[in-house]
C-alpha cells in the first residue's frame, strides 16, 4: 500500500512538473512581448513613423499566438489542484482563495477582454484608445503574474496566516501581497520576461537581416532589442543576486544546496565548479574549485561571515520537524543555479557586443553575430525553466515551507492508473500544441511584415489580419 502511494505521489509530481514547465515557457514571452508590442505601438503613436506601425503588427501576431497557447496550457494547472492534490488544496484553500480570485476576475479578464478589443478595434477605435488597449493587455499579464507569484511566494515563505484545525487560514492579505519573497521574485521574473522578449526580437531580426529582407526595418528592430536585452540582462542578474540573499535567510537549505556547501564555513568560499557523487543526496563533494570569502560577501555583504551548510540545516530541521530527509536534490539545485547565472551573464555580454557593432555600423554585415543570435533564442527559455526548477525543487521536501510536506499533499484516492493515463494524455496534447505553436511562429516570422504603404501614402490604422 505504501509503495502504491509513493508511486501515485511521484506520478502526480511528474504530471504537475511537466505541465507547469510547459506553461511557464509562455509566461515570460507573453509578458515580455506584451510590453515590447505596447512600446512599439507607443512609438508609432508618438512619431507617426510607418516602421513602428509595421513592427507592431508583425510582432503583435507572435504575441497573439503565445497568449492563446499560454491560456490553454494554464487552465490545466487549476484542474490538477482538485484532481491530484486535493489534500494540498484543502490545506491552502483559505489562503489562496483571494489571490486566485483576483487573478481570475481582474487580471485574466483584463488581459483577455482587451486583447480582443485590440484585435477587432484596429481601425475602428481612435489611435489613443487603441493604444490604451494594448497597454491594458500588458498590464493585465503583469498583474496576473504578480498574483500567481504571491501564491507561490506564500508556499516559499508563509506569512499572514494562522493554523486552524490542521489547515491554514489567511489573516492578512496585505502581508501575503507585499512580502519580500514576492517583491523580489516578481522583479526577477519581469526582468527575465524582458530578456526573453528581447532575445526573440533579436533572433527574428537577425533571420531577416541574413536574408537581406527589410534591412532598414529589422536593423531598427535589432537595435531596440539589443538595448532592451542589455537592460534586462543587467536587471535579471541584479535581482537574482538580491533574491539569493533573501532566500539565504528564508530558505537557507535551498541556498546551501545551490552552493553544494555541506559543512558550515567561516568565511565561506564560492564554488565555481563542483563534482559530487552520483546520487540524489550526497554528503560531500569529490572535486570543488572555490574562491575564498566570496560566498560570505555575496550572502550578506560581509567578507568573513559564517554560512551554515547542508549538514547543519539537516540536523536543525530534524530537531524542529522530526526525523526525515530535508535535503533537496543537490545536483538540480547546484547546476540550475549556475547555468541560470551563466546564461544571464552571457546575454549581458552578447548585448554589449551587439551594441558595439551597432556603434561601429557593422551589425548588418556581422553574419556570425546574426547567425548565432538565432539559436541563442533557446537560452532564455532554458534559464527560465532552470530558475523555476530551483525555486520549486529547492524547497523540497516541502510543498509549503515548514508546514506541509509534498508527500502528504497529494490525493490518496486517485489511482496510479488514473494519474498515468492523464499524464500520458497531457504529454501527448502538449507535444501537439508545441508543434502547432512552433509552426505558427515560424510561419509568421518567415512571412515577414506587411508591405509598406504606397509612396506618399501614410498608414492610418493598424491592421492585424493575416
Amino acid at each position: 500500500m505504501n509503495a502504491l502511494a509513493v508511486t501515485t505521489a511521484e506520478l502526480s509530481r511528474w504530471q504537475f512538473a511537466i505541465t507547469i514547465i510547459y506553461h511557464f515557457l509562455f509566461v515570460p514571452i507573453t509578458i515580455g512581448m506584451g510590453l515590447f508590442v505596447a512600446g512599439l505601438q507607443t512609438a508609432w503613436y508618438r512619431t507617426k513613423q510607418e516602421r513602428y506601425q509595421r513592427l507592431t503588427v508583425f510582432f503583435g501576431k507572435i504575441l497573439l499566438i503565445n497568449i492563446a497557447l499560454g491560456v490553454v496550457t494554464g487552465i490545466v494547472q487549476e484542474f490538477q489542484f482538485g484532481m491530484n492534490w486535493a489534500t494540498y488544496s484543502r490545506y491552502v484553500g483559505d489562503v489562496f482563495g483571494a489571490p486566485l480570485a483576483i487573478e481570475g476576475l481582474v487580471a485574466f479578464f483584463l488581459e483577455s477582454v482587451f486583447i480582443g478589443v485590440w484585435i477587432f478595434g484596429a481601425g475602428r477605435l481612435s489611435p489613443r484608445v487603441h493604444l490604451a488597449t494594448i497597454w491594458a493587455v500588458a498590464i493585465g499579464s503583469i498583474m496576473s503574474a504578480y498574483v500567481i507569484l504571491a501564491a507561490n511566494s506564500w508556499m516559499q515563505h508563509p506569512v499572514g496566516y494562522r493554523k486552524v484545525n490542521g489547515r491554514a487560514e489567511m489573516t492578512s492579505l496585505w502581508a501575503i501581497m507585499t512580502q519580500g519573497n514576492l517583491l523580489e521574485a516578481f522583479a526577477h521574473v519581469m526582468s527575465a520576461a524582458v530578456v526573453t522578449a528581447a532575445a526573440l526580437v533579436l533572433a527574428v531580426s537577425a533571420y531577416h537581416l541574413l536574408k537581406k529582407n527589410e534591412v532598414e526595418l529589422f536593423s531598427r528592430a535589432a537595435q531596440i532589442s539589443l538595448v532592451v536585452l542589455l537592460i534586462g540582462g543587467i536587471s535579471v542578474t541584479t535581482w537574482g543576486h538580491f533574491q539569493g540573499q533573501l532566500v539565504s535567510r528564508e530558505q537557507p537549505m535551498k541556498m546551501a544546496a545551490a552552493e553544494a556547501l555541506f559543512k558550515t564555513e567561516k568565511p565561506a568560499s564560492l564554488s565555481l565548479f563542483a563534482i559530487t557523487p552520483f546520487e540524489k543526496y550526497p554528503s560531500k563533494t569529490n572535486f570543488n574549485i572555490t574562491v575564498p570569502h566570496v560566498l560570505s560577501f555575496l550572502t550578506d555583504w560581509h567578507w568573513n561571515s559564517k554560512v551554515e551548510g547542508i549538514d547543519y540545516w539537516q540536523s536543525n530541521y530534524q530537531k524542529e520537524y522530526g526525523a526525515g530527509n530535508y535535503k533537496p536534490i543537490i545536483a538540480v539545485n547546484y547546476w540550475s543555479f549556475r547555468l541560470m547565472i551563466a546564461i544571464g551573464t552571457l546575454f549581458v555580454g552578447w548585448a554589449s557586443l551587439g551594441l558595439w557593432l551597432v556603434r561601429r555600423r557593422k551589425l548588418e554585415q556581422s553574419r556570425l553575430f546574426l547567425r548565432l543570435s538565432i539559436p541563442l533564442l533557446a537560452l532564455p527559455f532554458v534559464a527560465n525553466t532552470l530558475g523555476w526548477l530551483l525555486r520549486e525543487m529547492g524547497r523540497q521536501p516541502w510543498i509549503v515551507q515548514g508546514l506541509l510536506k509534498t508527500s502528504d499533499a497529494f490525493s490518496h484516492a486517485v489511482s496510479v492508473q488514473a494519474v498515468a493515463f492523464t499524464l500520458a494524455g497531457f504529454v501527448l496534447v502538449y507535444t501537439l500544441l508545441a508543434a502547432i505553436e512552433a509552426w505558427l511562429v515560424v510561419y509568421v516570422v518567415k512571412g515577414g511584415p506587411a508591405p509598406p504603404a504606397g509612396e506618399g501614402e501614410q498608414p492610418k490604422k493598424i491592421e492585424l489580419g493575416y
